[in-house]
């Protein structure tokens, strides 16, 4: 009961502190800069497709593909939003390098293009047959006079070849980051240095202030900002899913994976990671490949984030 007690009085300090600070800015919280993240690089590939007669796409090309275009998209639909890309070359980035760049860019909405894969199960068929010598072994004699005798003989075996057989699953999914790995979210959120955008309630205009988050209070606020990106993070996953749906291709949901994904922990804004499709299924593959493909999935995402934007924007007007 006195931890409770005192995590009220901490909270309500906390808010108190933030809203007595000196306010650098009134307006609400907007989307002003878009981070997009080619998922994989250089050294290391990602999925590669390698069923029977696939296309031996790598993911990281693919990834750097669809991500360039949806650059381009959200430039000429958003022109008073800055995009940056984390990368534009095939360079390997470790996850930690990406999240920098998201942070240090202050941005306010980072979308990680991947494609999803999946264990193969091994087919085999028979591509013709083969004569093999074997031999029978029989003794003769009795004691020390005992000998083995073999007798060679010939069969007819068959001659199999083995192949991956691709994956049924095809689709789109948009991950979050992961209810139960919300820590190295926090840690990202309480290591931002200097300024620090704090977004209050929807009937509170979003301020900016010098707030100490390292300190009892400020890790509860920390955790209540944390809150509002695991939100934003779902609204927008949403409104990527429906869009992809849109199309007519699958749309899987938005999902939580149950094994944390860091790069979306560590970048201190509304984070999703968007699995375009399958690469070991063949029509996935081909899909994600195309230019058609390629230009479908960067104008439906760009048409959910036009969307987003838009409805912070009544958010914040209905606020003022």
């Amino acid at each position: 009961m006195l931890k409770i007690r005192l995590e009220a009085i901490s909270l309500a300090i906390a808010v108190l502190t933030l809203f007595s600070a000196p306010l650098r800015a009134q307006t609400g919280k907007t989307l002003k800069t878009i981070i997009v993240d080619a998922g994989h690089g250089g050294k290391d590939a990602g999925a590669v497709g390698q069923y029977e007669h696939s296309l031996g796409s790598r993911e990281k090309d693919v990834t750097l593909s669809i991500s360039m275009k949806l650059v381009a998209e959200l430039k000429k639909q958003l022109p008073d939003v800055t995009v940056v890309p984390t990368r534009t070359t095939d360079i390997y980035q470790d996850p930690k390098e990406k999240a920098r760049i998201a942070n240090e860019n202050k941005g306010d909405l980072f979308i990680c293009i991947h494609a999803d894969s999946g264990p193969l199960k091994t087919g085999r068929r028979q591509i013709g047959t083969r004569t093999v010598t074997r031999h029978k072994i029989t003794y003769k004699g009795k004691g020390k006079k005992r000998k083995k005798i073999s007798t060679p003989y010939h069969v007819v075996e068959p001659v199999y070849e083995y192949f991956k057989l691709p994956l049924a699953a095809k689709g789109t999914t948009v991950y979050l980051f992961a209810a139960h790995k919300t820590s190295d979210k926090l840690k990202a959120i309480m290591n931002e240095v200097g300024e620090f955008e704090v977004e209050a309630d929807s009937d509170m205009d979003s301020t900016t202030s010098a707030f100490d988050f390292t300190t009892p209070e400020g890790r509860m606020l920390a955790k209540i900002y944390m809150s509002r990106y695991q939100l934003k993070s779902d609204k927008i996953g949403t409104l990527i899913n429906d869009q992809i749906e849109a199309t007519g291709r699958p749309a899987l949901g938005v999902n939580q994976r149950q094994k944390g994904i860091w790069v979306l922990q560590a970048t201190n804004m509304p984070a999703i990671l968007i699995e375009t499709g399958f690469i070991n299924n063949p029509e996935d593959e081909r899909y994600i490949n195309s230019e058609k493909g390629q230009q479908e999935l960067a104008e439906a995402i760009t048409k959910a984030v036009v969307l987003y934007k838009k409805q912070l924007e009544e958010a914040n007007a209905k606020s003022n």
